[in-house]
């Protein structure tokens, strides 16, 4: 299948006029798979893929009872049982593109190091508050967590990831996830700094542009 093009360009903020500085001189660009997904959660709210309703979600892309290092993890932190789990590409905070594991269980979702499993971050699904996405076919989505800090994220199966935290959730709280739909958006990279992700269609593929705020 032919790779979509999803250009990521970081931007600094002139302050006095509001308006976009000069490029940090950090462009990314990042070959994502253009895979079907279906948009259970948020149906007739956002663009749906060609053939979406075919897709089957299996949850655990990378066998987890087989690797020792995350199921001590798991152990360890009491969770009960694996909802999800694949790598993902997640954004820093200067806007590098890092491949890392996503897994999510009954309780929280965890952020691991690519290669060594080793843990970079746990969220309790009860403190994650907000998810968006643009209304484009981008892979893209940011997870709010208003108590610490947000996250973005790209993953081919965007749409898988959702549905295993909107439904999670609910199990866990009376509030429903909400699920929000915006080509412009922000969200916080650390306590104090800021980013705003802005969304184009183009020929081919998305634009993605990162402000700092």
């Amino acid at each position: 299948m032919e790779g979509r093009r999803v250009s990521i360009q970081m931007h600094n903020r002139d302050e006095a006029g509001g308006q976009q500085g000069e490029e940090d001189g950090e462009r990314i660009n990042a070959e994502l798979s253009k895979n079907t997904e279906v948009m259970e959660p948020f149906m007739g709210m956002k663009a749906r893929r060609r053939s979406s309703a075919y897709l089957q979600y299996h949850g655990d892309y990378l066998n987890v009872p087989c690797n020792q290092q995350i199921l001590k993890l798991l152990t360890k932190q009491g969770d009960k049982q694996v909802l999800f789990a694949d790598s993902v590409m997640k954004v820093n905070s200067d806007g590098q593109i890092r491949r890392r594991i996503l897994v999510i269980t009954d309780f929280a979702l965890y952020i691991l190091d690519y290669r060594w499993c080793n843990l970079k971050r746990r969220i309790s699904l009860s403190a994650i508050d907000q998810l968006y996405m643009s209304e484009h076919n981008d892979n893209f989505l940011a997870v709010i967590v208003p108590s610490e800090y947000d996250f973005l994220l790209a993953s081919t199966r965007k749409s898988e990831i959702v549905t295993v935290l909107v439904n999670a959730i609910k199990n866990t709280r009376h509030t429903p996830l909400e699920v929000s739909f915006a080509n412009r958006f922000e969200y916080r990279v650390d306590c104090e700094a800021s980013r705003v992700v802005h969304f184009e269609s183009t020929e081919g593929g998305v634009n993605t542009r990162i402000t700092r705020i």
